[in-house]
């Protein structure tokens, strides 16, 4: 679900029916009394990702800025961006992106790290994003704890991690996409969901 279009369901009252992506099933409609009721909604996956990390990036007003202008006028689509905070001057970006528009990519990202002085690139294919969902999410603590617990204790390493007030994105190896939705699904009380 789209954060986007669930409010465009909640501002005109518009009921709709969330399903499963792993399966013909029926859904759970959603009208809008039920909207804050319930914590998570639904679990949606994007698989044929990609990750690009730039390492040791300067910590220096405008560096951002260059990295991701580059890639705008190349026309890359960016997805989930996280930078961490910097200690020593120097900081880490990752972000991702369809596999697809890796291609775009090019040498161009290697040579913008250069001209920023920054260290090594490291792009990674073979990952995918699943997200949780739910307007309850904004008004009830623990949605990301339980979500966590729940993908460790599957033996589903996280590498990047990204929040809404609505959504909660996790980029994992594509390899235990399907894993990771089953047992957010259980974690959640979504329902046992066949893949």
């Amino acid at each position: 679900m789209q954060s986007r279009s669930v409010e465009f369901a909640k501002k005109f009252k518009v009921p709709f029916e969330v399903r499963s992506s792993f399966n013909n099933n029926r859904g759970t409609i959603v009208k809008e009394e039920t909207l804050e009721n319930v914590v998570v909604r639904g679990i949606s996956i994007e698989r044929n990702q990609a990750k690009v990390t730039i390492t040791n990036v300067p910590d220096k007003p405008g560096t951002a800025s260059r990295i991701f202008t580059s890639l705008a006028d190349a026309n890359v689509i960016i997805d989930v961006i996280v930078q961490n905070v910097s200690v020593s001057g120097a900081t880490d970006i990752s972000f991702t992106m369809n596999a697809d528009e890796l291609e775009k990519l090019g040498d161009l990202i290697d040579s913008v790290a250069r001209e920023i002085g920054a260290g090594e690139v490291i792009k990674k294919r073979g990952i995918a994003k699943l997200s949780v969902v739910g307007i309850g999410m904004r008004s009830h603590s623990g949605v990301a704890a339980k979500l966590f617990e729940c993908l460790g204790a599957g033996g589903v390493n996280i590498q990047m991690i990204s929040t809404s007030e609505i959504k909660i994105a996790v980029i994992i190896d594509e390899a235990k996409i399907e894993e990771a939705a089953r047992l957010a699904h259980a974690a959640f009380g979504l329902g046992a969901e066949a893949a």
